[in-house]
C-alpha cells in the first residue's frame, strides 16, 4: 500500500557520480594508483641490493658477456680478507671439496661459479682454483661485473 517517490532527477537508481550538469563522469582519479606505484618502486628499490648472494664482495670488471639460459649453480666466493664461502657458509680451504662434493647434485659435473675480490690475495684465489680443478670440477666460471669503456 506504500507508494515510492522518485527523485526529480529521475534516475536515483543508477550509480555513478554526477557531475553538476547530470552527465556521468567519466574520468579515472589517477591518484591512488600513482600512490601505490611510489610506494612499489620504493620497496623494489630497498630489496633489489638485498637479492644478491649473501657474501659482499667487490667484484673485478670484465669485458665477457653474462651466461644464459644455466641452472643455479654452487657458488664460492673469496672476500677481501682471503676467506672462504661456499654458498653463503664460510669453509677452510681443506673442507671446500668435501663440501662441495656434499652440496652438488651432479658430482664433478656440477657448475661451480668462483666470485673472489679484487683486493682479495691472487694465492688465496689460485688455492680455491686448483683445489678445484684436482677435484676434477670443469665446468667452473669466474664472476665479474661488466666492464664500461671510457668514452
Amino acid at each position: 500500500m506504500g507508494m515510492s517517490v522518485g527523485s526529480a532527477g529521475g534516475n536515483a537508481g543508477r550509480r555513478g557520480r554526477r557531475r553538476a550538469g547530470g552527465a556521468v563522469m567519466n574520468e579515472i582519479n589517477m591518484t591512488p594508483f600513482i600512490d601505490v606505484m611510489l610506494v612499489l618502486l620504493i620497496i623494489f628499490m630497498v630489496a633489489a641490493p638485498l637479492m644478491t648472494v649473501g657474501v659482499p664482495v667487490d667484484l673485478p670488471e670484465s669485458r665477457a658477456k653474462q651466461m644464459e639460459g644455466q641452472t643455479q649453480p654452487l657458488t664460492i666466493s673469496i672476500d677481501g680478507k682471503g676467506r672462504i664461502f661456499v654458498q653463503e657458509a664460510e669453509v677452510a680451504i681443506d673442507e671446500l671439496v668435501p663440501k662441495l662434493m656434499a652440496i652438488g647434485k651432479n658430482g664433478v659435473e656440477e657448475r661451480i661459479f668462483v666470485r673472489a675480490d679484487k683486493a682479495a690475495d691472487y694465492g688465496a684465489f689460485m688455492k680455491v682454483m686448483g683445489r678445484i680443478n684436482q677435484a676434477g670440477f670443469k665446468k667452473i666460471g669466474l664472476v665479474s661485473t661488466e666492464e664500461f669503456a671510457a668514452k
